[in-house]
């Protein structure tokens, strides 16, 4: 067994130590802010699923609120949100936020016509505004669902899933998220399907990053890996420094 995988039992064996410490940090932050429950954004994928998931074990399923916002999402993930609610007694709610989507763009592209990567964007932001506006109401706060792999190399939308009150998942790798996932009973076709953040036709994490969620969990749980593939994993951990960072003011 090489030293990545050995990371990974490691983790196994101390997952229910780790599932108390996420839980525990859950509770306290919402009771801190004198907050109601939480809100999650559901869009199907294995990210989402796992902190809705620690939410309610946090919570009770009562605090909880789950919120699927599609805009021409495809339906492998509507049916896995779906899923989701009897996997884990989770309370969700659909917000269409397509049609928002139309009206802001035909308005932007007045300037300027939107490729797919800002029109994505755009539908992240429209997601993170109805998730706030929801949560403002009922008095909860938000859940960020960003693993540690895709925060190092800011895979997220600034003002969009990179934006929330709280993230229970921040600190681990997609690897790790899966060996949670399977843990607390998570759906298996969500575990298995490959990771996309719905933002455009047939749009995938890897194909987006340029290599493979394994290179860049061995990198950060070893720092191992093939020269030219940490470069790319370290330029974009470099160039996404802003997303990570509080907004500067002088």
């Amino acid at each position: 067994m090489d030293i990545f995988q050995q990371k990974l039992e490691a983790y196994l064996e101390n997952i229910e130590e780790d599932v108390k410490k996420r839980t525990d940090f859950i509770r306290e932050y919402i009771e801190s802010a004198h907050a109601k429950g939480a809100v999650v954004g559901i869009s199907g994928g294995i990210d989402s699923a796992v902190s809705a998931a620690l939410c309610i074990k946090a919570l009770g399923k009562e605090n909880v609120l789950g919120i699927w916002m599609p805009a021409y999402s495809s339906p492998v993930h509507e049916k896995d949100a779906k899923a989701l609610v009897e996997a884990i007694n989770l309370k969700l709610v659909t917000v269409d936020v397509g049609p928002a989507f139309d009206a802001i763009t035909k308005e932007m592209e007045k300037i300027e016509k939107l490729n797919d990567l800002a029109k994505g964007n755009t539908k992240a932001r429209l997601r993170m505004t109805t998730l706030y506006g929801i949560a403002g109401q009922l008095g909860y706060l938000v859940s960020d669902t960003c693993n540690y792999s895709e925060i190092y190399v800011g895979y997220m939308t600034k003002g969009g899933d990179g934006l929330a009150d709280f993230n229970p998942v921040s600190s681990l790798t997609k690897h790790q998220i899966r060996i949670l996932a399977e843990y607390i009973g998570i759906p298996k076709q969500i575990i298995t399907k490959a990771p996309s953040a719905d933002l455009w036709a047939g749009q995938t994490d890897e194909q987006e990053m340029g290599f493979t969620y394994e290179d860049l969990d061995r990198y950060l749980l070893t720092g191992k890996g093939k020269p030219e593939v940490i470069e790319e994993i370290e330029r974009l951990h470099r160039n996404s420094e802003h997303k990570r960072l509080l907004m500067p003011g002088i």
